[in-house]
């Protein structure tokens, strides 16, 4: 019997009595977690590896969240997500899966459910230093560290942090680098997160899904992603606002999103827009001339924008939006 893994475009074939193959570790460090107050589930990583969020995160909503990692198997993630959707616990899952795997003890895997359930295996040949803690809904997990307290400083950090799950399990990853890190310094960090329950839509379903693929500073960098998601997501309930005909809900929405990128034209664009499509054109026309005196190309889309149907003013409205333009 053997067992064919691809592992970083690098396939390798072990059979029961097999030595374990000498390829590169996935040196990592990983939060799987559960969000006890809105039942979000989550895995957060960095590594010194390049595109580390395409083979150590795994999560479906209403299911887990898996992080594989070490000598790793890719596999652990959508196998563990099957046997959990079929009604296993994160335990059970893991257990069946180490139980089929001969190279179980370099393999460093953390699993968690939908109710909480969490496990973790650390092998015996994971490269120290390696370890793990297991908490309440969640798991801090680490291989080939520069020592042996940086997964005790992830679970501190997770345990300590406000916010919601993605600031939690971006501070255990912070505090991670802090006490240390990985013995080879970084490279790439990945953060994954789903809603409690599935909708049957898997692309709905992702709160949120960021990824570094090769960053000299990755963890930084995934902070400034996580803003700049978050100051999106106001972008989208103001367009759900205006869908809804709730205006002054999606001017406050707008705002805020600008708040966080003052500098950004198409919010500021976007916001505009709203203001001339509910019939507050001249309300709109100061922003529409910061954003035009910024970028034309803003003011050159506006005569586009009618025939979609996505800026609804008739042409005397349009004609004023476009003589707060810079001249030519």
């Amino acid at each position: 019997m053997k067992t064919i893994i691809v592992w970083m475009s690098v396939i390798v074939v072990f059979s029961l009595n097999a030595q374990v193959s000498t390829i590169r570790p996935v040196n990592t460090y990983s939060i799987v977690a559960r969000d006890t107050v809105t039942g979000e589930m989550g895995v957060a990583v960095q590594s010194h590896w390049f595109s580390v969020g395409t083979t150590v995160t795994w999560a479906e909503a209403g299911v887990g969240a898996v992080a594989t990692q070490s000598f790793v198997d890719p596999a652990y993630g959508p196998l563990g997500l099957e046997l959990m959707r079929a009604g296993k616990t994160a335990k059970q899952a893991l257990e069946s899966i180490l139980a089929t795997d001969p190279g179980k003890d370099v393999r460093q895997v953390a699993m968690i459910d939908a109710k909480g359930n969490v496990a973790t295996h650390t092998g015996s040949k994971c490269i120290q230093g390696a370890g793990h803690i297991t908490g309440n809904n969640y798991s801090v997990q680490a291989n080939l560290m520069s020592n042996d307290k940086i997964w005790g400083a992830m679970s501190k950090a997770y345990e300590s942090a406000k916010g919601d799950l993605a600031e939690r399990m971006l501070a255990a990853l912070e505090a991670a680098e802090a006490a240390g890190g990985d013995i080879r310094g970084k490279q790439s960090a990945a953060i994954l997160i789903v809603k409690p329950q599935s909708s049957g839509r898997s692309w709905a379903d992702r709160v949120m899904e960021l990824r570094i693929e090769d960053h000299p500073e990755p963890l930084k960098e995934l902070r400034r992603l996580i803003k700049v998601h978050r100051a999106y997501e106001y972008m989208n309930r103001g367009d759900l606002a205006v869908e809804h005909g709730d205006i002054d809900g999606a001017l406050k929405e707008y705002s805020a999103a600008e708040a966080m990128f003052p500098d950004n034209l198409e919010m500021k664009f976007w916001h505009a827009i709203s203001l001339a499509n509910a019939g507050r054109v001249d309300e709109s026309l100061p922003i529409f001339k910061e954003v035009f005196q910024k970028d034309m190309n803003w003011a050159t889309l506006i005569p586009r924008l009618p025939k979609s149907g996505v800026l609804t003013g008739d042409e005397a409205a349009i004609t004023k939006i476009l003589s707060v333009a810079p001249k030519k």
